[in-house]
């Protein structure tokens, strides 16, 4: 830990609990505690404290991992959904603690990019950074020229009061085309092929940035190594722990 201290979001960030924008919320809301006290938002931590999340303690920071899921229908991300018969947390057995960089809504399958690098997760979440992830979509009726066009240009999605970025779609079948985006709208390519009259039968995310899914069976994950891990964290605008130390000697 910097000699100067580390502020507490950052710290459970690079423990890989969740990004530093949801580690605020988990400070705010009273669930994180430091030597048993409620922690305060901006407390900067000295090195030796008793970090703890929903009264569970935390151990310090591992060394970078990052995993390419294939998530399943039917499971579910997120852990606030207590309803949910199928989440994530239970499907993912390794030795490190990994959370999700974007989700997938339960009816969806296909690529997660799981990792225990806070800072990773923050750079490819932002929409405003741009990184493309391409999905695999069958629609309940046929294909037609205009339903491409009007989807490329961009859909005014009136739940959120938003239009969508210009798209790539390139038609695959006569139910079937990818779709390449640069945001993450909430249930975003559904809400987009329903402005039109689709249906969306099954979706699959098939690519992040430039990890993929292909080699990979529902509920199996791999390590993303060497030149694939080297480029995503290069995508990102960041480094990686092989990076840093290369550079350093």
């Amino acid at each position: 830990m910097a000699a100067n201290g580390v502020r507490l979001n950052k710290y459970l960030a690079e423990c890989g609990v969740c990004s530093r924008r949801d580690a605020d919320k988990l400070i705010e809301e009273g669930r994180v505690t430091v030597d048993g006290k409620t922690a305060e938002m901006g407390r900067k931590l000295k090195g030796g404290e008793r970090i703890a999340v929903n009264g569970k303690v935390l151990h310090a920071p591992n060394e970078k991992k990052v995993l390419a899921y294939y998530k399943p229908v039917g499971v579910t991300c997120t852990e606030k959904d207590r309803h949910a018969e199928k989440k994530l947390s239970e499907f993912i057995d390794y030795p490190v603690r990994v959370t999700y960089a974007g989700r997938l809504d339960k009816d969806s399958e296909g690529l997660m990019i799981l990792t225990n690098d806070g800072d990773l997760i923050d750079k490819a979440m932002r929409g405003a950074n741009r990184h493309e992830k391409e999905y695999v979509v069958k629609v309940d009726k046929e294909i037609t020229e205009e339903f491409v066009e009007n989807m490329q240009a961009g859909v005014w999605l009136k739940e959120l009061d938003v239009k969508t970025r210009p798209c790539q779609i390139i038609k695959e079948g006569k139910y079937t085309f990818r779709i390449l985006l640069t945001q993450g709208l909430n249930r975003q390519i559904r809400r987009m092929c329903r402005a039109f009259g689709y249906e969306v039968k099954s979706l699959k995310r098939i690519r992040i940035m430039n990890v993929e899914l292909k080699g990979l069976k529902p509920g199996q994950y791999r390590e993303v190594t060497g030149e694939e891990l080297r480029n995503l964290y290069r995508d990102s605008g960041m480094e990686t722990d092989r990076d840093r130390h290369d550079r350093m000697i």
